[in-house]
């Protein structure tokens, strides 16, 4: 299908484009890459009047290390993502859950920004956030304030940002060195969203486990953070009992619809085994 008509805006600063944004209130839509929205659009679920494209706001664009943090502008795309020589080296988990996104064309103009704004269930850089315990920097009229990944999804579709405002950069503490990382993704074919999928980080001390941190993606009507299950994990020396605690723990907390990925039932279990193939990797790449 064709989308409606709409006005077309390209701001070239943020602050010009939060202008736009509150002065054309809620028929106006941010554009980052356009892989969700435009979709909507095609086949009239979404009918914005204005679309204020961010693409030209160089400002949004970027990862640099500031700190004990790591800073990636909204605008970065996912292929920037998986080139990132820091990320591969003190986030590689990003680069993983990266090249799992869709598929190369759509990598190419994808934004982190996007994916993560938009409170898609499906999409994959939200659990991963959560797990990561990253902020969102959300900027508005009224300035500039943080919210943490797992505070920002309030239901399908519906997250923390209020009128006018703009995701503008991702904040991530930069994880323990030897930390052990893994991201798993059931998915039907190439590109299309995770069947289900989890987010591992985890780090080890004499064999044990120190920390460990878990997000599950496209199993709820929001991202979730599986607070429970790596609690269960902290402390433990990653037997047997305890990963079957920690999976069933994770596994309670879903709530997947029934559609042609599966049944729910399915699905949740599918989200438990990608947890434990997800555990296996993390713990083989983690050092004491």
């Amino acid at each position: 299908m064709i989308p409606g008509t709409f006005d077309y805006h390209r701001p070239t600063t943020v602050g010009s484009a939060v202008a736009l944004l509150l002065q054309l209130g809620e028929e106006a839509r941010p554009l980052a890459g356009g892989h969700s929205l435009i979709p909507l659009m095609k086949t009239r679920f979404a009918t914005p009047e204005h679309l204020v494209d961010l693409s030209a706001i160089e400002a949004l664009r970027g990862i640099v290390r500031t700190g004990d943090e790591i800073v990636i502008g909204a605008m970065t795309t996912q292929y920037e993502l998986i080139q990132s020589a820091l990320l591969t080296e003190l986030l590689p988990i990003i680069r993983e859950t990266a090249v799992l996104i869709a598929d190369p064309q759509i990598r190419y103009k994808g934004t982190i920004g996007g994916n993560c704004a938009n409170g898609d269930p499906g999409n994959d850089m939200p659990a991963l956030m959560q797990c990561l315990g990253a902020s969102y920097q959300l900027t508005g009229t009224d300035g500039i304030r943080d919210v943490a990944a797992r505070d920002f999804y309030l239901g399908a579709y519906a997250t923390a940002l209020e009128p006018g405002e703009i995701l503008t950069a991702i904040r991530i503490p930069v994880p323990a060195t030897g930390h052990g990382y893994g991201y798993e993704k059931l998915k039907r074919k190439v590109g299309d969203y995770a069947t289900a999928a989890a987010a591992v980080v985890i780090t080890m001390s004499g064999g044990r486990c120190t920390s460990a941190s878990i997000g599950l993606t496209n199993v709820s009507e929001t991202p979730l953070w599986a607070e429970e299950a790596g609690a269960i994990l902290t402390g433990s020396t990653l037997e047997v009992e305890a990963i079957n605690r920690a999976v069933a723990a994770a596994e309670a907390i879903t709530n997947p619809a029934s559609d042609m990925r599966g049944p729910a039932e399915y699905r949740t279990k599918m989200a438990g085994i990608m947890l434990r193939r997800a555990l296996e990797r993390a713990v083989a790449r983690a050092t004491a």
